[in-house]
């Protein structure tokens, strides 16, 4: 995915379905991996795809490498399968709208 206009609505569409900020995922990424009575180092907090996310999100659009491109494509895609108008994540489905917030994306935040 070389072309400008693909890598352009790719970023648009990324950062439209990635609603948390990069403080955020951060901070989601360490509680979720806590234990009782630890924390993982932050750099090291989350699933391989969410520090990925994370690292994207700290970028400009400029610097994305071909991996970035792949993981923000696949970000793209596992949160629109996930969510829909009729089939939202509630706060009772808790486990569905933790690994969607692994991706970035909130579906409790307007």
């Amino acid at each position: 995915m070389t072309d400008a206009l693909e890598r352009d609505a790719l970023w648009d569409e990324f950062h439209r379905v990635v609603n948390m900020t990069s403080a955020e995922l951060a901070a989601w990424l360490r509680v979720s991996e806590a234990g009782e009575t630890t924390e993982p180092l932050p750099d090291r907090a989350g699933d391989e795809t969410g520090q990925h996310v994370l690292a994207i999100l700290q970028k400009r659009r400029t610097d994305l490498t071909d991996d970035d491109l792949r993981v923000m494509g696949e970000v793209v895609d596992a949160v629109t399968e996930q969510t829909d108008m009729e089939n939202e994540p509630t706060a009772e489905d808790t486990p569905r709208r933790h690994h969607l917030m692994t991706l970035g994306h909130d579906p409790l935040k307007a």
